[in-house]
């Protein structure tokens, strides 16, 4: 197979594409987090205006991905697995990209309303921790790092914790009626940051399922056994199965 020089030479742009891609929506995305801060007026517009770099990144990859299907026909199970995960992965990057914007609008249009610093100090916090698991996402991609990949669990966990502790920070803040209208926004934009944080989990399991060819979702809500085994009946420390923890018997011919 490294005697197709044009194919493989698609398969190395389209993964330069994807790592360009990534790193215009990062650089989106912490632009938007700063203008929250209502420094630089001129920052939600250039936001708003580079998602258009997002956006052709996108629609370029997903031209790339169709040719090198359609031209080159790959055979080996790797490479349609790279070409299924970067599929995936660029859909992901959009959606990041989305939602710079849709956090950038949100500071442009509370820009001269008053803040409260707990809050602010969370939003900062969450957006660094999420830029932070964009790049180990991407990293994962680059180095193959499985690793690295099921790590972004982990990382995840700190992101949903100032999530699920912004309401009452928000609540707290809008006891003062001139803060009512930030504080709602602010909520909304914590919840925009928590979502990019979960685009980069799901990124990292693209990666997990390119080199190991099966898919497994790293967190599943409806089943939370697959992030954290300990929770099933019997755990399986003791040997058993799921199965056999769950009370599941095995039929017998």
């Amino acid at each position: 197979m490294e005697g197709r020089p044009i194919f493989r030479h698609g398969l190395a742009a389209l993964e330069d594409d994807v790592q360009a891609m990534a790193a215009a929506a990062e650089r989106q995305f912490e632009a938007a987090a700063r203008s929250l801060h209502a420094e630089d007026a001129n920052l939600y517009h250039r936001v708003i205006a580079g998602d258009d770099e997002v956006d052709d990144h996108y629609l370029r990859i997903e031209r790339e991905i169709i040719e090198l299907y359609a031209l080159q026909s790959p055979v080996l199970a790797t490479d349609l697995r790279l070409l299924t995960a970067i599929g995936h992965i660029n859909g992901h990057l959009e959606r990041v990209g989305d939602m710079a914007v849709n956090i950038a609008k949100i500071g442009e249009s509370t820009q001269h309303l008053p803040r409260a610093e707990p809050v602010m100090q969370r939003l900062d916090e969450m957006s660094r921790l999420a830029l932070a698991m964009l790049e180990a996402a991407m990293s994962a991609l680059a180095h193959r790092d499985v690793d690295l990949a099921r790590s972004l669990t982990a990382m995840d966990e700190p992101i949903d914790a100032l999530n699920r502790g912004m309401l009452t920070e928000v609540l707290d803040a809008a006891r003062d009626r001139d803060l009512l209208a930030w504080c709602v926004d602010m909520h909304l934009v914590s919840r925009q940051m928590e979502r990019i944080g979960d685009h980069a989990v799901d990124i990292g399991e693209q990666v997990a399922y390119l080199v190991t060819g099966e898919f497994q979702q790293f967190t599943d809500a409806s089943h939370p056994e697959v992030e954290h085994p300990e929770l099933v009946a019997g755990g399986p420390q003791d040997g058993r199965s799921a199965d056999q923890s769950s009370g599941a018997s095995t039929p017998t011919s």
